[in-house]
């Protein structure tokens, strides 16, 4: 990037019509105005001179340093920014445009195209290069992060009056002001511009005006006086008038001056140009002017120009100067105080002028008068650091004296000064890394901007003048002090002359203000002064609040919007160029500018900083732009701030950058991170010239004084004036997230519409070199210092690339190096041609003689600092050649070695090499070695492309070998070479052709077995249609062969395949005519199959081969069909064989297709009719069976998976049958234990039943484990368990034993006192009373009538205090209360114990167990069933002590209570212990009014299940069937006609029972079942108050334990069923008890005898199911009907006796003639059964038996979940 450079004063502030921005609010300037020289005067004679830094100003603080300040963030939502809500749209194009300037182009790039950012730009180069600019947007996905830290981010700015920025503006301004100073030293003061017709007069318009005429004296010859007042815009009816009010005033005001300036000027020009190192105007010639004498004081004489300067001013005026009409002196004073001067110049014209130099100011203008400038109201911003300088002192000129004496400052020194001062700024360069900006030797810049500060003066007012001067003035010719002399200090410039050193001389010192010559004639100077110290915040308040300010009383009001218009970008514009253009209003803004990113750091994130982060890496991340592998810079060694390291720039409203290219005219790249609109201007590198020349006419003076003023960044023209020279402008406007490019050699310019924040770099490409020497020639022109050395930079890519050398690289550096080393050898030879002009021989130069030379050369190839080969004359780097002046040390280059006058030596001498060395880095031969290797490099496709023509031109066949090898050279070479595409094509065409060639002159194995099967077929007809044996079967055509011989014939190359090709042409006729020749005369089939393997060989496809072929296949076949006849073939080998023989053609008769056609048809036939066997409802095995021993007797070809699935089948069904044998042989054997086990019955029925027929012996298995099950059910019903699966009998039997281990336990459960539970303290009643322990599990307490230990919540019975378990009782949690008092079922027989299941007494279960041997197999429960039954009798011996009614007393309460509640607890049910102790209890301890009952049953307390037609009635909410949907009538009818059988049936049993017996049967131990419902409601037995009894008082406790595993609860509405309990409801006495008619062992209980109601019912119905119990007959009718239910079965016992079963089964196994007449009995009973049950269908039948067969092993654990499960299904 190209900074902005200061060149000398900045346009003049002392008008007080300038708007300074930058004293208002600035926090880097503070009061600094406050502290202008309070104690300075000056005078002509002195000034006081206070200590400056290096940049002149006077430092108020210490230097703080940056990286150290810390501010309030920048809010980045509050910005215009890409991604955000506050990013600004892209509008279309302006089409109303300032100046109509036309739009430059705008890219938008697909995600692809983004990826390479020069080869994108390398894409858009062509079109965007007309437009010298052009916009890139990015994609939408591509948006990096800001990666500043604004709260450390701080940068200095500089401040920037757009009027002065404008060449023509500045100008004319610069005129004025020193038209004034001159005036005013002449004594007659140019107060204000003349009035002309009442206008005032621009005269510096008007001098333009006669100069562009021929000058003053041509004009008044040719009378243009009244033309010029026309275009002065005078338009007066006396033109003669005006035409003499002109013409004195030009000649008053103007002649004068102008004719001082005819005779001034050379001298101060000579000064400039020793100042400037050379002539003003640009001359690359190696003479270079003489010094000049101009600053000795013996050089002012008379005959100087300055001398006859000054004569001429003093004779012009005809006045001599008095002492009286001098001016007073002014000294500085605060700006606000306007104070007018006597010497100032009036402005009539309303915004007047500011004078460039500060020279003159408005003295008659009121101090309130804001005229136009803009100051808006002052805003405070904190700011962390004061500015540098605080006071408008002026500082010394940019170029300084002409001698060394003072005030000239090298680069070095004023580094030294700069840390010496403590102004080293954070932003300077250190290390490797060096400014990309000039280095002035007299011109400090600020570190960070790298520019020139110049402080303009302020306002003066008169003061008392001094008559001393500073003791510290020195005299700027002569160095001295005052001793030599008085000393007159300029009021412009500060600089100090003695009288006697002026040209010509004064002899007084003045006492009026006094101006020296140079500040008279103007040097041109012009810089941007330095603003403040900011962060990105402040200086963002410090924009808006001043762009607020600017607009808000200048737009207009909007009836629309009801408020003031919003400012648009084009008000923004069109308000930019007239502030800029205009002389009468001046606005000052501040710039951001050239802000380093190595110390301020770079808005893109970088590796070094964010290392994670994808765009630190990122290609368009302007930190590696420059080093884009295709980038030239990155063959610069050191880094470049501004070109290889990126500048940022902080923007405001109106803030510029004015014209200019960038250094080395390279490419540059710009990217709005956020803020407003960023308007640029673009000139395309066509326009250059005329720029320039457009330029330089519209403002020769700036030309005349700053020849290099271009490169100063500091000069606007308007489009306008640009456009009317012939140049093209282009306009376009950036704004966040975009980037701009401009193109080599285009000037660019542009301006900020508010606050934003922008980052810029520099990149070359390849195509870039041709400009960069361009621009480097051009700074050589100028004497102005590159930025780094072409020369450098082309070496380096010649040597040190690591991957070597490409010939992209190549190309471009080739032609580079050569224009180099051309010039460098000219040099050179040049350079030795001057030295050897003294005759001197031989050299050291052009021998390697070892005589003495006087010149001293070295070959130095080692690196050196910069200023170590920098030309002192031309300030470019003499990379590989330097003269070095050992004298005074510079280093110039060869073009002015020895011309230049680097010491006092004479040029001859200096040529010679006296004092002087020369240094090469490289000799002529390493020079010529390296670009012989480039060129060559880059010459490759060149030669490639000769060795192509030069093949092409031997012959008209070409060797294939030859062109392939130059095919493979070519294609090795990296570059793009034109005849590369069509020597390919050619070469692979020719390749096509030996490749097909090849199939037919090489006998490829794998050719012949991919094509086995088409030979074997005969190669006469296809296998098939696909497009893949077409194209086999063209390859294979002879025509082929042929057709490729001429076709290589006409490509016209050589190749050995053509021969061999040929060859095989001539090979296969010969074959041809002896397969004829075989073919008429017929041959063995080996003489056969020779010559076809003969042809084969040939691979194409002939008739001869084909026919032959065939015979030798059909030979074939016949021998394999007659070796298949005694084989077994399946039915798809049979099927094959004959489909090849017809594929053959054999004829039908042939014996052998006879053969294996009738083969084939017999056995499909055998295959329909095994289908049909296998697949039928029910398999005919002997049928199966025959059609298996067929395929082995007949040979019959059948298919393997039909055979193998009959032979399934067979070995299934004789499996099967055998299992039947064995299990019915074991099932009669006489010891029981050595029968099969049920379960094994239960698999093989299983199995059984998947097959499609059941095997002999089946029926009789079934009808034994239906036998079987009816043990089983026996067993369920006594358990209560009557509609479960069978399965849950053996589970319930295993939690029956586990239950009863627990209640029967006589070893470590013993009678005890009542005990507390662990989790409960002891009672208070109970203290004294000793208390089991816990260490022993015998000792371990248990509780309730389920003898565990403590779980859940417990509560405690009132009387007996023994605490149960809720879970047991079914007490529920929530229905317990802490008030509440309970009494156990032990203590009161009226509560009742819930029980999930019936309690079978222990002599119905003993009766059930002497049915097992009985059985036809092992039953799974036979183990626990007698471990039950064991445990029952050693319990009812333990306590048969205490059932003697004789000898219980009542202290035996406690025991028998004890041994009750364990009783009750079990689950068996021991009738006679459990009615005695019940009626003990009550004889000592009653507690309900009436005994209890006599308890001879015990049946589970569950609510019963509903029916299928009850649950039908509740799904659909009715009570009658008739009330359900007519859809589900039938149904309803169905099961209520089933209920009515199974009644009816049971009524018939019981009938002809009794008419059978005449009484009925009536076991010892039968009661007649009664309930006692006890109400609904709450418990009955918990009450907040009861009686106390006499035998038994105490409290009841109801509480949960501290430590609970479970919630108990119980099952709602459990206490309001009626008791399921079978009792008696008289009452019994003690007395009562007796043992006579007893079976069972021990005592028995008397009771009243119960109504049989199924004997009655029986009788009742014996009419209508013609039942007649006498006869055999209608028993076993009867039998059959009762044996399918529970209720029936158990009266058919009380009927008939208990062995009634074993009677009727008559002897099943016996005989098996019966066989047929069982099996429909069978089927009789299971539709009996069927209808005898109303809650089980056919279905649910079917998967009770399927469950049964598929049931795995039930644990009491599971029955236990299965019975919880219950219980919450009746809950619901």
């Amino acid at each position: 990037m190209v900074s902005t450079p200061s060149a000398g004063h900045s346009g003049g502030v002392g008008g007080i019509s300038s708007a300074n921005v930058s004293s208002r609010a600035s926090p880097a300037v503070g009061n600094a105005n406050a502290t202008n020289h309070p104690s300075s005067s000056a005078t002509n004679g002195a000034k006081s001179k206070t200590q400056v830094n290096s940049n002149g100003y006077h430092p108020p603080n210490p230097h703080i340093p940056l990286s150290s300040l810390r501010s309030a963030p920048l809010d980045l939502s509050s910005v215009e920014r890409r991604g955000q809500a506050t990013a600004s749209r892209e509008p279309p194009k302006r089409e109303n445009r300032p100046f109509d300037i036309p739009e430059a182009p705008t890219y938008i790039p697909t995600e692809d195209e983004w990826k390479d950012p020069l080869e994108y730009i390398r894409n858009v180069f062509t079109e965007a290069q007309h437009y010298g600019i052009c916009k890139i947007i990015p994609p939408k996905s591509w948006n990096p992060d800001f990666a500043i830290d604004t709260e450390k981010f701080h940068f200095r700015t500089r401040k920037q009056e757009l009027n002065s920025v404008e060449g023509k503006t500045r100008m004319t301004m610069s005129y004025l002001d020193a038209l004034s100073k001159f005036h005013k030293q002449q004594g007659s003061n140019l107060n204000r511009l003349p009035y002309v017709d009442k206008k005032p007069l621009d005269l510096y318009r008007l001098k333009k005006a006669v100069e562009s005429r021929g000058g003053f004296e041509k004009v008044c010859k040719t009378k243009k006086w009244a033309e010029i007042g026309r275009d002065l815009g005078y338009s007066g009816k006396i033109m003669s008038s005006l035409s003499t009010s002109l013409k004195n005033s030009y000649d008053r005001w103007l002649t004068p001056y102008e004719n001082y300036l005819r005779q001034a000027k050379p001298s101060v020009f000579q000064q400039l140009e020793h100042e400037y190192g050379g002539p003003l105007t640009p001359s690359p010639a190696p003479s270079p002017i003489k010094r000049s004498t101009v600053n000795t004081p013996s050089s002012l004489r008379a005959e100087s120009p300055a001398r006859h300067a000054s004569d001429a001013l003093q004779q012009s005026l005809n006045s001599p100067k008095l002492e009286g009409d001098r001016d007073p002196t002014v000294v500085d004073a605060p700006p606000v105080a306007s104070q007018p001067t006597s010497g100032g110049f009036t402005a009539i014209n309303s915004g007047g002028f500011t004078a460039v130099n500060g020279g003159f100011t408005s003295v008659n203008r009121p101090a309130t008068d804001l005229k136009k400038g803009f100051t808006p109201p002052p805003k405070h911003h904190g700011s962390p650091l004061l500015s540098a300088k605080n006071t408008p002192d002026f500082r010394p000129s940019a170029l300084g004296a002409a001698t060394a004496l003072k005030r000239q400052l090298s680069s070095d020194s004023l580094d030294s000064a700069k840390k010496d001062n403590g102004t080293e700024k954070d932003d300077s360069e250190g290390g490797s890394r060096r400014s990309k900006r000039l280095k002035k030797e007299t011109v400090p810049t600020v570190a960070g901007s790298h520019m020139s500060l110049f402080r303009p003066q302020a306002p003066r007012i008169p003061a008392p003048r001094e008559e001393s001067s500073s003791p510290n003035e020195k005299c700027e010719v002569c160095g001295k002090g005052d001793e030599a002399g008085f000393i007159a200090l300029c009021e412009s410039c500060d600089h100090a002359y003695h009288g006697t050193c002026l040209d010509p001389p004064i002899k007084s010192k003045p006492e009026a203000e006094w101006n020296c010559h140079r500040c008279l004639v103007g040097d041109g100077q012009f810089g941007f002064e330095e603003g403040g110290l900011y962060s990105l915040k402040q200086f963002q308040e410090k924009a808006a609040d001043f762009k607020q300010g600017y607009f808000e009383n200048r737009m207009p009001f909007d009836p629309v919007l009801n408020c003031t218009r919003p400012v648009t970008e084009d008000d923004v514009e069109r308000e930019f160029w007239r502030l800029v253009t205009s002389t009468e209003e001046t606005v000052e803004v501040e710039y951001g500018a050239d802000i380093h990113c190595t110390t301020h750091g770079s808005g893109f994130p970088t590796a070094e900083r964010n290392p994670t982060d994808p765009y630190a890496t990122d290609l368009w991340n302007l930190n590696n732009m420059p080093l884009h592998p295709d980038s030239l810079f990155r063959h610069i060694k050191t880094d470049i701030s501004g070109m290889t390291v990126p500048w940022v720039y902080v923007g405001m409203i109106f803030s510029t950058f004015c014209w200019h290219n960038e250094d080395h005219f390279a490419y540059s790249v710009n990217y709005q991170h956020f803020g407003a609109t960023k308007t640029w201007y673009g000139i395309p590198a066509e326009d250059t010239e005329k720029f320039e020349n457009a330029m330089r006419e519209a403002v020769p003076e700036l030309f005349e004084t700053q020849p290099d003023l271009l490169f100063q960044l500091v000069t606007l023209l308007t489009p306008e004036q640009l456009k009317k020279a012939g140049v093209r402008v282009y306009a376009l406007d950036q704004r966040a997230g975009q980037l701009v490019i401009t193109f080599p050699q285009a000037y660019h310019a542009g301006f900020n519409h508010g606050f934003n924040f922008n980052e810029a770099v520099n990149f070359a490409p390849c195509d870039w070199e041709p400009h960069g020497l361009a621009g480097v020639e051009r700074l050589q022109q100028f004497r102005r210092q590159p930025c780094f050395s072409h020369d450098e930079l082309l070496w380096t890519a010649a040597e040190g690339t690591s991957l070597g050398l490409t010939i992209q690289t190549a190309k471009w550096l080739a032609p580079a190096l050569a224009r180099i080393h051309k010039r460098e050898i000219e040099q050179r030879d040049e350079l030795i041609a001057k030295h050897q002009e003294d005759g001197h021989n031989p050299c050291a130069l052009i021998s390697e003689s070892e005589e003495y030379c006087s010149l001293a050369f070295e070959v130095f190839d080692s690196d050196v600092p910069e200023e170590e080969y920098q030309c002192a004359y031309c300030k470019c780097y003499a990379y590989l050649s330097r003269f070095k002046c050992l004298l005074s040390g510079k280093i110039l280059c060869l073009q002015h070695a020895g011309h230049h006058a680097c010491c006092d030596i004479p040029e001859p001498e200096r040529f010679a090499g006296e004092q002087h060395k020369l240094y090469y880095r490289k000799t002529n031969e390493e020079l010529h070695e390296t670009y012989r290797k480039v060129a060559d490099k880059a010459n490759v496709p060149e030669a490639w492309e000769e060795k192509y023509e030069k093949l092409l031109d031997e012959g008209n066949r070409p060797a294939l070998k030859t062109l392939r090898n130059l095919l493979n050279e070519g294609e090795r070479i990296p570059y793009d070479l034109p005849s590369l595409p069509v020597l390919r094509e050619f070469v692979d065409r020719c390749n096509e052709w030996v490749e097909e060639a090849t199939n037919y002159t090489v006998r490829k194995q794998q050719n012949r077995r991919k094509n086995d099967k088409v030979w074997q077929s005969g190669l006469r007809k296809s296998i098939g249609n696909s497009s893949h044996d077409q194209k086999e079967r063209e390859l294979r055509r002879l025509d082929n062969i042929y057709r490729l011989i001429n076709d290589a014939e006409r490509i016209g190359f050589d190749c050995p395949e053509i021969q061999q090709l040929q060859e095989r042409a001539n090979a296969i006729k010969d074959f041809q005519e002896n397969a004829k020749r075989y073919l008429d005369h017929g041959c063995g089939q080996e003489s056969i199959e020779k010559l076809i393997e003969e042809g084969r060989a040939f691979n194409v496809d002939m008739p001869e081969l084909d026919k032959l072929s065939d015979i030798l296949e059909q030979t074939k076949w016949s021998t394999k069909a007659k070796a298949s006849r005694g084989m077994f073939l399946s039915l798809q080998d049979v099927k094959e064989l004959i489909e090849e023989g017809t594929r053959l053609e054999m004829p039908m008769y042939n014996d052998n297709m006879r053969y294996f056609n009738d083969k084939y048809a017999a056995g499909l036939q055998w295959e329909a009719k095994a289908k049909e066997l296998i697949n039928a409802e029910i398999v005919h095995y002997p049928q199966l069976e025959a059609l298996g021993n067929q395929v082995s007797v007949n040979n019959l070809p059948v298919t393997t998976e039909t055979l193998a699935a009959v032979d399934q089948i067979l070995h299934k069904q004789r499996e099967a049958h055998r299992q039947i044998v064995d299990i019915t042989e074991r099932s009669k054997d006489p010891d029981y234990k050595k029968r099969p086990k049920y379960a094994e019955v239960v698999e093989l029925i299983k199995k059984i039943e998947d097959l499609n027929s059941k095997p002999t012996g089946t029926l009789d298995l079934e009808k034994e484990q239906r036998r079987h099950e009816d043990w089983m059910r026996k067993g369920k019903k006594l358990f209560g368990k009557t509609n479960a699966p069978l399965h849950i009998l053996k589970s319930h039997m295993d939690y029956v034993l586990e239950r009863n281990l627990a209640c029967f336990d006589i070893r470590n459960d013993t009678p005890r006192l009542p005990a507390e539970p662990a989790s409960r303290a002891a009672s208070e009643e109970r203290e004294t009373k000793p208390s089991r322990t816990w260490d022993d599990a015998a000792l371990v307490e248990v509780f309730c009538i389920c003898r565990r230990i403590e779980a859940g919540m417990m509560i405690e019975c009132e009387l007996c205090h023994e605490w149960y378990h809720g879970k047991c009782l079914k007490i529920a949690r929530g229905k317990v209360k802490e008030d509440d008092k309970y009494t156990c079922p032990i203590c009161d027989w009226r509560v009742k114990i819930p029980r999930d299941a019936a309690r079978p007494k222990l002599e119905d279960l003993v009766a059930w167990q002497d049915e097992i041997p009985g059985l036809p197999f092992q039953p799974e429960e036979e183990e626990v069933l007698k471990k039950i039954i064991d445990n029952a009798q050693d319990f009812r011996n333990h306590i048969a002590a205490f059932c003697n009614p004789v000898l219980t007393t009542a202290s035996e309460a406690d025991t028998q209570r004890f041994y009750l509640r364990k009783i009750e607890g079990a689950e068996i049910l021991l009738s006679f212990e459990t009615n005695f102790f019940r009626q003990e209890l009550h004889k000592w301890s009653p507690v309900a009014p009436e005994p209890p009952p006599i308890l001879d049953v015990s049946k589970s307390t569950r609510k019963p299940r509903p029916t299928k037609l009850q649950k039908m009635l509740t799904q659909y909410g009715v009570d009658d069937p008739d009330d359900l949907p007519d859809n589900m009538k039938s149904k309803a009818n169905s099961l209520k006609r089933k209920a009515q059988n199974a009644e009816a049936a049971a009524q018939a049993a019981a009938h002809a029972a009794i008419s059978t017996g005449g009484a009925p049967l009536i076991p010892p131990n039968a009661t007649s079942p009664s309930t006692h419902s006890y109400g609904s409601g709450s418990h009955p037995f918990f009450r907040n108050s009861q009686p106390p009894t006499p035998a038994l008082t105490g409290t009841s406790h109801a509480h949960p334990p501290q430590r609970s595993n479970s919630a108990s609860s119980s099952r709602p509405g459990s206490s309001l069923r009626p008791d399921a309990m079978d009792m008696n409801t008289a009452g019994l006495h003690p007395d009562y008890f007796m043992s006579a008619g007893s079976n069972g062992p021990g005592p028995r209980l008397s009771a009243p005898d119960a109504p049989l109601l199924l004997d009655e019912r029986l009788r009742d119905k014996d009419d209508t199911l013609n039942l007649n119990l006498h006869t055999d007959a209608g028993k076993a009718r009867a039998l059959e009907i009762m044996r399918e239910t529970e209720v029936g079965r158990k009266r058919a016992e009380e009927i008939f006796g208990p062995d009634v079963w074993n009677q009727s089964r008559g002897g099943a196994f016996d005989s098996r003639s019966n066989m047929g007449q069982n099996q429909e009995d069978d089927k009789d009973v299971d539709r009996m059964f069927l209808d005898l049950i109303n809650a089980d269908d056919d279905e649910e039948a079917k998967k009770e038996r399927q469950r049964e067969r598929e049931r795995v092993g039930v644990t009491a654990d599971s029955f236990e979940a299965e019975r919880n499960e219950m219980d919450m299904e009746d809950s619901d």
